[in-house]
């Protein structure tokens, strides 16, 4: 009933190219790529900015995956079926290439114009980024099978997604999954006990066990696990067997998860299921560790994303709310977060891209595998670690508001802490990081070559110094966690301080590594706080 006006609420954000409109993105692109070509990341970020997408985003987490073990005759079909929403944000991911494009089109910056394209379209939706980021990682393992490769690698990376078609016989997207840990082991996965049979034709096992964790169980086909006569072996299993006839593949429940709920995540059982080995016998974690450290790049991206989400509707909410006689962000304390909040998102940017940059030039370059080998652990560690409690600050800029269902923070808010737990939690890429400063020299030698600048800046110098001689020296593994936080820290400042302006590195340094602040977001000492805060929306109105 018309008992009163609308007024003083903030006007939805929708409209705007989410790539023109990043200055963080902007300038990791003109540092690392200046003369890519980004029309397409363009067309991208339009899509991605409109209403109607943005919508297709929360269809897809409001209409959850449904589980269907039988059809009505009583056969089992093990199928999961998922709102229209959901298959129409993949066939976008899929049209525009990011599931497994720079593997078979070569362009300079195939790897990192792909990155730029998951942090763009994870503004959407985050949950159909799991099967676009598996396929994407999937591609090195499966090349170690070329018989494989040659029949799956084009389906894998053809752009025309439809789930209602078997992609090896009409040339559509397949999609591929993951399966490696197990009830018993968990991150452990030396200890699966899912066995593999050889059958007597080539490479082709018979696998009887189960995996805890699958996650996209639609996939068309998975990377697993399973010990082989010869040890931990890594396989390729999929759902269709050559011949037609499904294989042996038995969804027995779906997780009820926290976040990421537009995806499915199932308990599976084998038995008797055919795969096909890829890699050596017995060498099953080296095998797949490629898979995952490519994940793990697409899960700093993927925070990263969200994170800059976050922000834009924290800062366009302030931008429009009054309080008290003026706009949120006319008031200094709210400037203090927002500055805080957008120096957080574009340091998690550029250094989320510098590594993606890395995989472009490790194959011909020594020192840029040492960035990538050194950068994907510590990226996964950091950026993953602080993007919840960032989203978290950006929901409460909006207060009530914030915290329902369809202002999208709650989504975000729940999203963020997965790419963290996924493909190795905080412990895990720390012992990493651990394993690489006592095995790995060369990848020590690289990232002090990242941080050159920090020599030369007095801010910096002796952080920089104290820092690699620990790394040189060997880290005790009660340090690793301290020991990425301070390595990440220096690495983002340099970046800052290279390639973007004076302002943003000088307070980052200055409330990171100096010291000047508190420890919650909002506790910036800096005269450029309102220039800070807008910084996070300084193109909008360009587009």
């Amino acid at each position: 009933m018309p008992t009163h006006d609308v007024i003083n609420q903030s006007p939805v954000l929708a409209e705007l190219n989410v790539a023109t409109s990043d200055s963080s993105l902007r300038c990791a692109l003109e540092a690392f790529a200046p003369t890519a070509k980004t029309e397409e990341l363009h067309r991208l970020g339009e899509l991605a900015g409109r209403h109607t997408t943005l919508a297709l985003g929360e269809q897809a987490n409001r209409h959850l995956p449904e589980l269907h073990t039988h059809d009505r005759l009583g056969n089992r079909i093990d199928e999961v079926q998922f709102h229209p929403a959901w298959h129409e944000l993949l066939a976008h991911a899929t049209e525009f290439g990011l599931h497994a494009a720079p593997w078979v089109e070569h362009e300079r910056h195939a790897h990192l114009l792909r990155a730029a394209k998951f942090y763009v379209w994870a503004q959407v939706e985050a949950g159909h980024g799991c099967p676009i980021s598996m396929t994407y990682a999937s591609i090195p393992a499966l090349r170690l099978n070329q018989s494989l490769a040659r029949t799956w690698e084009p389906a894998l990376a053809a752009r025309a997604y439809d789930p209602l078609l078997r992609p090896i016989a009409k040339k559509c997207s397949a999609l591929c999954g993951m399966a490696m840990t197990e009830k018993q082991g968990g991150t452990d996965v030396r200890a699966n006990t899912t066995h593999a049979t050889p059958t007597g034709s080539d490479d082709l096992f018979r696998l009887v066990g189960h995996k805890w964790f699958c996650s996209a169980p639609m996939s068309d086909a998975f990377l697993v696990l399973a010990q082989a006569p010869g040890g931990l072996t890594c396989f390729f299993l999929p759902r269709v067997l050559p011949d037609g006839s499904n294989n042996s593949f038995m969804l027995q429940r779906l997780k009820d998860k926290m976040g990421n709920r537009s995806n499915a995540s199932a308990e599976i059982e084998l038995d008797g299921t055919l795969a096909w080995m890829i890699g050596e016998e017995g060498r099953g974690v080296r095998t797949i560790v490629e898979m995952v450290n490519h994940t793990r790049l697409d899960c700093m991206l993927g925070s990263s994303g969200l994170l800059r989400m976050a922000l834009l509707q924290a800062v366009w909410h302030c931008e429009h709310r009054m309080a008290f006689g003026k706009t949120l962000n006319d008031w200094p304390l709210m400037q203090n977060v927002l500055a805080d909040l957008t120096l957080e998102s574009e340091a998690s940017t550029l250094l989320a891209l510098r590594v993606a940059h890395s995989v472009d030039r490790a194959p011909n370059d020594p020192r840029e595998a040492g960035v990538k080998r050194f950068g994907t652990a510590l990226g996964k560690y950091w950026i993953c670690k602080r993007a919840p409690a960032a989203i978290g600050e950006a929901l409460e800029c909006l207060g009530g508001n914030g915290y329902v269902e369809e202002s999208m923070l709650p989504r975000l808010y729940r999203e963020a802490p997965v790419n963290s737990i996924w493909e190795g939690s905080g412990n895990v890429n720390a012992l990493d990081i651990l394993r690489i400063a006592n095995r790995e020299p060369e990848c020590i030698d690289a990232f002090e070559h990242e941080i050159t600048l920090a020599r030369s800046d007095e801010r910096l110098r002796a952080h920089a110094e104290h820092l690699i001689g620990t790394l040189r020296r060997g880290v005790a593994e009660s340090d690793a966690r301290r020991i990425c936080e301070n390595a990440a820290l220096l690495w983002q400042a340099c970046l800052l301080l290279a390639h973007c302006p004076e302002i943003v590195a000088d307070t980052f340094i200055a409330s990171r590594i100096q010291g000047d602040s508190g420890r919650a977001f909002g506790t910036l000492q800096s005269p450029h706080l309102s220039a800070l805060a807008r910084r996070a929306t300084e193109l909008l109105s360009e587009t």
